[in-house]
């Protein structure tokens, strides 16, 4: 009679020899968990090097794209602030009931803002302008004027950083401000 029990017999009634277990005891292979070297165990520098490099590797894509993301709020800031003075100058024509000039130096890249003082856009911005021939006191200066019905002189604020731009529009007729990132407008065609 053997150790274990029989299966597909049917006869539940054969039981192993006194002293074995009553549940089933199966052999092992040792094929199927081969024992190590006590100095196989572990890693090799290798592998070590390679999952450093891999790690470099993804803080190196993370890092640059949090740094483009920066850059992008950061311009996005800029445009927002410059709309808002444009804005409040405009809001100013209508309240004083009097013209009211918004200038732009592109050499400097400053605006003038409410108070008449500079304000410096972020450092790696590119500024240019597009106004009215007779709205230029030098050719550095840019202006629009703001009118005491809403009106303006019209123009366009351009910031530039590498290859995006945003626009910032002031309609003639209503002196509407709008701003325009032009990768956002192009994805919208």
């Amino acid at each position: 009679m053997s150790m274990f029990r029989k299966r597909g017999t049917g006869n539940r009634e054969r039981q192993c020899q006194a002293g074995c277990l009553s549940a089933p005891v199966f052999p092992v292979s040792r094929s199927l968990f081969p024992t190590r070297s006590p100095r196989a165990q572990g890693f090799t520098l290798l592998e070590m090097l390679a999952v450093i490099l891999l790690i470099g590797i993804a803080a190196a894509a993370v890092s640059v794209s949090v740094t483009q993301g920066l850059a992008s709020a950061r311009i996005n800031a800029a445009s927002s602030e410059l709309a808002a003075a444009l804005r409040a100058v405009r809001a100013q024509a209508i309240v004083k009931g009097a013209q009211q000039n918004f200038d732009v130096d592109t050499r400097s890249e400053t605006y003038l803002n409410l108070k008449r003082q500079p304000v410096a856009l972020p450092k790696g911005l590119k500024l240019s302008m597009t106004s009215a021939k007779d709205d230029q006191p030098n050719d550095h200066t840019g202006r629009i004027r703001f009118f005491p019905d809403g009106s303006s002189t019209g123009g366009r604020i351009t910031l530039a950083s590498g290859k995006r731009e945003w626009h910032i529009d002031v309609s003639w007729l209503t002196g509407e401000v709008r701003v325009v990132d032009t990768a956002t407008a192009v994805a919208m065609r």
